[in-house]
């Protein structure tokens, strides 16, 4: 089916692709999305891995940028360049996405600058056995090098950031979560501790713990009295269906969150009140 402007909507969006590199490579480790005429760019957190990287647009010129955001649970990152009047991407909401709607994904795998990809969207939503989060999920084929690159849809609109193939699907983080990430920053709230998802048996009911295999000194875990071997069951009365729920909650609860968890003898329910750490980047 041909589609009306594609050659003009797949250079935008080329123009608006970047390739990102750390200082020690010199081939290309990535990609990114122009976000801002000023010098924004969004990638994966996986490709911007140190506080420095380098940028090459659309034109051959390459800039040297810096992480000014980064967030390893979203798996995202902001960089900044010094460059005037870039071309922006235009991003677009990922919930209006339909099974079975034509993607453009654009990128540099294996070092090709501006390969172009097309495919449909499969779903959107959590895929089992990577928790909670929700992804753009289509059957557009990516190599190393597009991570952190454009997926968007026929209007060239983009609704993820590529991220990953998974199940012969490519991953995409939606647009949505782009724009929460944009709007209220990294999720940085942190308990300090080292986790292990365990099955308990409790009153009766299969229930999902997590078990501290080890507690940071002076992190909030210590502070409230947590130990090795602790086994967390939820929090405020709900329950872990879920090893994702706990980083979730953790976010949600401002500046204390109320654990209950076993020690010990497994029949008896203990609770403790942990005061939050928050971080630039949260494990």
């Amino acid at each position: 089916m041909e589609i009306p402007g594609f050659g003009e909507i797949s250079e935008r969006l080329r123009r608006s692709t970047v390739q990102i590199r750390n200082s020690r490579q010199a081939r290309g480790i990535g990609s990114g999305v122009i976000f801002s005429a000023g010098g924004s760019i969004l990638t994966n957190a996986h490709v911007a891995t140190g506080d420095h990287a380098r940028v090459e647009l659309w034109d051959g010129r390459e800039l040297p940028a810096r992480v000014t955001s980064r967030d390893p649970r979203r798996d995202l990152a902001f960089l900044q360049v010094s460059a005037p009047d870039l071309p922006v991407a235009t991003f677009g909401d990922s919930s209006r996405l339909r099974v079975g709607e034509l993607v453009i994904a654009i990128g540099n795998p294996l070092g090709f600058a501006g390969a172009l990809t097309t495919g449909v969207v499969h779903a959107v939503g959590p895929l089992p056995g990577l928790g909670r989060r929700k992804w753009v999920q289509a059957n557009v084929r990516l190599a190393p090098g597009n991570s952190g690159g454009p997926l968007a849809d026929a209007e060239g609109q983009v609704v993820g950031i590529n991220t990953m193939i998974a199940g012969g699907l490519a991953l995409a983080v939606p647009s949505n979560t782009v724009a929460e990430f944009h709007q209220k920053g990294p999720r940085t709230a942190r308990l300090g501790v080292v986790l292990r998802p365990v099955p308990v048996r409790f009153e009766g009911q299969d229930r999902l713990g997590l078990m501290l295999l080890e507690v940071l000194p002076n992190s909030p875990a210590a502070a409230c009295s947590l130990l090795p071997g602790d086994i967390l069951m939820g929090s405020e009365s709900r329950w872990f269906a879920g090893p994702e729920d706990l980083a979730d909650w953790l976010d949600e609860a401002g500046a204390a969150i109320r654990l209950m968890f076993l020690r010990g003898d497994r029949t008896r329910l203990r609770e403790t009140t942990a005061a939050l750490a928050r971080a630039a980047e949260a494990a």
